[in-house]
């Protein structure tokens, strides 16, 4: 006997799962927005750490309360020895492990790893966003076989990004497009990474195991991963391609079903609102650092792509370039997601924490018919 119900959409699309005062989203519209601030507004006037505090309070700090928690990251930033030596043990590889692994260490030197009122599990919030940064900084450093650079309490926290990895304090240019880049990435509603957060979350458990597991998540090629794939494209065609070339190349993979990274989105049915900054990025970044060819050949497989699949960019497709430019291995393209969604991954914690009930939902029973009848073993 089977009992019917309801048809669910796969991947439980367009199942409103939760409610949320964080992020709103409206595909239609192209609409992305932290606490009712359009992400554009925010891309163009705003810091990380003010989105940040955003995210965590759902309101913009006051000038004393940015001051306070600048100087609670500058507090964050440096690495127990313990940890640095922990990342210096593991085999050379793929960052996404080694941020797994290490965000689960940290919690081990957390002073606040075993306190869970509400002040605590903030505290620890902000202490990861800080960590994440260096964390990844660090990983990028040794993989390079160069040593780790301790953070400069001076610099804030996209330029100590960017001077813990390369060594090298970065430009007013460099400086403030990475933290547009933050900014960007810093929430995205109930993503499968977000999700994975709180579902873990909502079993009361502690704030680092929550971010394991939405780390985890984000390492699947599904979800992570495709900037570093746009890039690959790109250098696979070459820097010196003439436009034919870069053409042909698109039409074939199309005319073969191959899938363009960077390209269509699960919730935007326009340009995803990311998209317009980066491009305005890479362009800017590629042009300072005398590459202006990975903007032009993103922009022409951008015009056949759209012409073609009528799909438009996501927020990997230029990323990719303006990483790229900014001097950081295509190995810490997704691991730099986790430094900026650090910020949203725990706001959601915070939220699932403050008003939580297990989330448990039911799957539809699609098995062998009920009630089959045990046989004894020499009976099969």
């Amino acid at each position: 006997m089977t009992t019917a119900t309801p048809k669910r959409k796969a991947g439980l699309e367009d199942t409103v799962a939760t409610s949320s005062a964080i992020c709103y989203l409206d595909g239609d519209r192209g609409v992305l927005a932290y606490c009712g601030y359009d992400i554009h507004d925010l891309a163009r006037h705003a810091t990380f750490e003010e989105v940040c505090f955003l995210l965590w309070h759902r309101r913009l700090p006051t000038r004393a309360e940015l001051g306070d928690l600048q100087s609670q990251l500058v507090a964050g930033r440096p690495m127990p020895d313990a940890v640095v030596r922990t990342l210096r043990s593991l085999p050379l590889g793929d960052g996404m492990d080694a941020l797994r692994t290490l965000t689960s260490v940290v919690a081990h030197y957390d002073p606040d790893a075993r306190n869970n009122p509400p002040q605590a599990n903030y505290r620890q919030a902000v202490r990861l966003t800080a960590q994440l940064g260096s964390l990844v900084a660090t990983v990028g450093r040794i993989n390079a076989g160069a040593g780790a650079i301790q953070p400069d309490p001076v610099l804030g926290h996209a330029a100590n990004f960017l001077y813990m990895l390369t060594g090298e304090r970065p430009s007013g240019l460099a400086t403030r497009a990475f933290d547009v880049a933050l900014i960007l990435h810093a929430d995205h509603e109930l993503n499968a990474s977000t999700f994975a957060a709180r579902v873990a979350a909502a079993t009361l458990t502690d704030i680092h195991s929550a971010i394991v597991g939405a780390i985890g998540a984000l390492k699947g090629p599904l979800h992570g991963g495709a900037n570093a794939d746009v890039m690959r494209l790109l250098l696979e065609i070459g820097k010196d391609a003439p436009p034919a070339k870069v053409d042909d190349i698109i039409r074939a993979k199309l005319a073969r079903k191959e899938k363009i990274p960077g390209f269509g989105h699960r919730v935007y049915h326009t340009e995803d609102p990311r998209a317009t900054h980066l491009r305005e990025m890479s362009k800017d970044l590629g042009q300072r650092a005398g590459q202006p060819a990975w903007f032009d050949m993103s922009q022409r497989i951008e015009a056949l792509v759209k012409a073609e699949k009528k799909l438009n960019p996501n927020v990997d497709f230029y990323s990719a370039s303006t990483y790229f430019a900014l001097g950081i291995p295509i190995d810490l393209f997704t691991p730099i997601f986790a430094v900026s969604r650090i910020s949203g991954w725990t706001a959601h914690v915070l939220e699932q924490y403050a008003n939580n009930r297990l989330i448990r939902p039911r799957a539809e029973y699609v098995g062998p018919e009920y009630p089959q009848r045990y046989k004894a073993v020499d009976n099969r």
